[in-house]
């Protein structure tokens, strides 16, 4: 049967994409949070899993703002880089994984969550920057991508509780596909940020690294932050981080009641392009 291995979770900060395409990573602006991913481009050389189940945000690229799906499974068998305004990121073309990708449809929808399935999409910054900081610049993703999308742009959005379940309901439906395959769940977007208004540039240090420690060592109390306190603390697009519960809410000692999972890798750094950018790396036990 297919089996999570691991978590990942990243910012995926715009900016970090143009200055990856650029060749830009070594200005002094810029090494120190290229460098807190140096381990992470080695981890995933030696845990390179079958299929990365990525858990990120459209930025009305690929679903305007006349239709959000609140949850969205990419079950095409490929995925090309949006044109974001400036032309498309010199990124490879994603590949899908079709199969595990409609069963895991199948299998939540079952469970009582409604997923919008997208058999034809292109994906923005929010999946490929992700995939740049851990893979670097080569010339193919090194595994199958399942896109899925979480609205966290127009209100309505799913509170973090919803998000952790929903981890929950992946985690079954994974387990119950019937081939041998590493399956990687990533959760990106955040930390804290707020991109307008007049708490523009909104930063909160000890919100996020305090997120941080619950999401390893307390997700339960992680997934019950209301919503207003992402917002209040976290800053308008601080509310991205309920899709890291969701890629949390899928490990085993959620799941299987198993050890907690290890802590391979934890990073964090302010500023990138007025960001606060996190990054943790969770093995299963």
């Amino acid at each position: 049967m297919a089996r999570i291995s691991a978590s990942v979770y990243t910012s995926h900060v715009p900016a970090i994409g143009a200055t990856i395409d650029m060749g830009k990573t070594a200005e002094p602006y810029w090494q120190p949070l290229f460098k807190g991913y140096e381990f992470s481009k080695q981890w995933m050389k030696d845990h390179t899993p079958d299929v990365i189940f990525l858990v990120y945000n459209d930025h009305a690229t690929a679903f305007s703002l006349d239709m959000i799906p609140t949850f969205a499974i990419g079950t095409a068998a490929q995925y090309t880089p949006a044109d974001e305004g400036w032309g498309p990121r010199p990124v490879p073309v994603v590949q899908g994984h079709p199969a595990l990708a409609a069963h895991i449809a199948q299998s939540v929808i079952q469970q009582d969550f409604d997923l919008t399935i997208v058999n034809k999409m292109d994906v923005d910054h929010g999946l490929t920057v992700p995939l740049s900081l851990m893979c670097g610049q080569p010339p193919a993703w090194p595994c199958p991508v399942i896109p899925f999308a979480v609205n966290v742009v127009q209100y309505p959005v799913p509170s973090g509780q919803r998000c952790f379940n929903l981890g929950k309901a992946i985690a079954k439906a994974v387990k119950s596909f019937d081939e041998d395959l590493n399956v990687q769940i990533w959760g990106t977007g955040g930390m804290s940020h707020q991109l307008q208004g007049p708490r523009a540039g909104l930063i909160n240090k000890d919100f996020d690294n305090a997120f941080l420690d619950q999401l390893i060592a307390d997700p339960a109390a992680a997934a019950a932050i209301p919503h207003i306190d992402f917002v209040r603390e976290a800053g308008s697009e601080g509310i991205e981080l309920v899709m890291w519960l969701i890629a949390r809410g899928a490990m085993s000692d959620v799941n299987e009641g198993k050890a907690a999972p290890k802590v391979a890798h934890r990073f964090y750094h302010v500023p990138a392009s007025n960001t606060a950018v996190g990054h943790l790396i969770l093995e299963n036990s």
